[in-house]
């Protein structure tokens, strides 16, 4: 397919965000009786679902302290129920399974989940805690627990399958996706700093609406587009001056080779996705040493797209981004480059710490690609704004794949409808000081 010269919406990025917004945007245009073959555009520099969301864990969940987040991950979800085959979703559930320290941020997401009307069950106490655990799985061992929050909507989906269904659907209502497709700059209207034509190393392309949805690459996108460097943060009545605007942080995710069958319940379900934080000594699986005394948190699921059990760990900050690297850390060919061995050590042996069923299986780990580097935020969160007028950026803050609905509403912005959701993810909000609430949670987005 040769590449347009002209287009009204050009995408940039073929994974989760990219391939919703182009699908739901297309779709709104088409309701409108305004459906174009050639007015919606999604570019890659790879191929579908190359990036980040190819490689994601796939857990889908509303588990939030902030309530911004928790109301955007409810719509989320119902976009995931629309079309479970073609997204190839599994609404098992999730639970979140906490520690004494975290027992009131927790107690206060099922309140709230309650008030939004999303299904879940709180479980209060130590014992009542172990109990609801070993209803699922016998061989339940994890001490120190004190709270169970069992989501009865969320799950997972399968990347592949899910990120060809959404491009399947956009297709077929005219969006056009190509790939190997570098951008390489940008250039502005006259008299204006509007995009007017997006350089690439195909040709240019010039368009009336730029989205960017680019994941882990958002900061190489973000300067092109000349935008701060660095941000001002107002917070409790301080400015906080000089803030860079992304970090990268290493995403500790893998794969245990052993069939996936063997996470089913009591009952001979598969389970929810399962996610335990805890303050108890985790002590090494191996030989018995202690791995840290400090909180840590891991998350896990059988799941037949990775063909084991499948999950990982809180993700740690590193000074390069995916461009630094020598090899592309989303490549089948750097599987070392995702994660190291103190990762494969430390969450296999958490693992066992929570279920007997994995002790002695840190042998049969796996090392394909997963993980990778993400660019995050000042504060984690994601941001959702328009900048240089006519440049809608989706920067996830590695919050991306479980997101789906980030790109219905981002096309419902796009034909002038704001929506609410979004609101609370503008970029202004650093220097308004209207920053999200954070949680005693390990992982930096929660």
């Amino acid at each position: 397919m040769a590449i347009p010269s002209k287009v009204d919406y050009l995408i940039i990025g073929a994974g989760i965000h990219g391939l919703s917004t182009a699908y739901h945007l297309a779709a709104k245009l088409a309701a409108r009786g305004q459906a174009d073959s050639k007015s919606i555009l999604v570019v890659d520099k790879t191929a579908i679902g190359a990036g980040a969301s190819g490689i994601a864990c796939g857990v889908v969940r509303n588990n939030y302290f902030q309530p911004a987040m928790r109301e955007l991950m409810a719509q989320c979800v119902e976009v995931w129920e629309s079309d479970m085959e073609a997204f190839s979703y599994h609404p098992v559930g999730y639970m979140q399974i906490s520690p004494d320290c975290m027992f009131e941020d927790v107690a206060s997401i099922a309140e709230q989940q309650q008030n939004i009307g999303y299904e879940s069950v709180f479980v209060d106490g130590k014992k009542a805690s172990m109990d609801y655990m070993k209803g699922l799985f016998d061989d339940w061992q994890a001490k120190g627990i004190t709270s169970v929050l069992h989501e009865k909507k969320g799950g997972y989906a399968n990347n592949t399958r899910s990120l060809y269904g959404l491009a399947g659907k956009a297709e077929a209502l005219g969006a056009r996706i190509l790939t190997g497709v570098s951008v390489t700059g940008f250039e502005s209207a006259n008299g204006s700093g509007a995009i007017k034509t997006v350089n690439t190393n195909k040709g240019d392309i010039e368009c009336q609406q730029l989205i960017v949805a680019a994941g882990p690459w958002a900061k190489t996108i973000w300067d092109m587009l000349e935008l701060p460097a660095t941000v001002d943060i107002r917070s409790n009545g301080t400015v906080h001056k000089d803030i860079p605007m992304w970090v990268y942080w290493s995403l500790q995710e893998g794969t245990l080779g052993i069939d996936p069958e063997i996470q089913k319940t009591n009952n001979g379900d598969f389970p929810p996705v399962i996610h335990v934080d805890s303050d108890q000594p985790l002590y090494s699986d191996v030989d018995g040493s202690l791995i840290t005394g400090q909180m840590w948190g891991i998350y896990y699921k059988p799941d037949f797209h990775f063909n084991g059990i499948q999950g990982g760990a809180a993700p740690y900050k590193v000074q390069t981004s995916p461009d630094d690297v020598q090899v592309d850390p989303y490549g089948v060919d750097s599987p070392d480059f995702i994660v190291g061995d103190d990762f494969v050590h430390m969450w296999t042996s958490a693992l066992a710490h929570c279920q007997r069923r994995f002790e002695g299986q840190t042998p049969k780990y796996r090392n394909v690609p997963s993980g990778g580097i993400g660019a995050f935020t000042p504060d984690s969160f994601p941001v959702f704004d328009t900048f240089r007028e006519n440049c809608y950026f989706l920067a996830d803050s590695n919050h991306g794949y479980k997101m789906i609905g980030v790109g219905k509403l981002a096309a419902e912005e796009l034909l002038g409808e704001e929506s609410e959701l979004m609101k609370p993810f503008r970029f202004s909000r650093y220097s308004e000081g209207k920053l999200h609430p954070v949680s005693n949670s390990p992982f930096p987005w929660s």
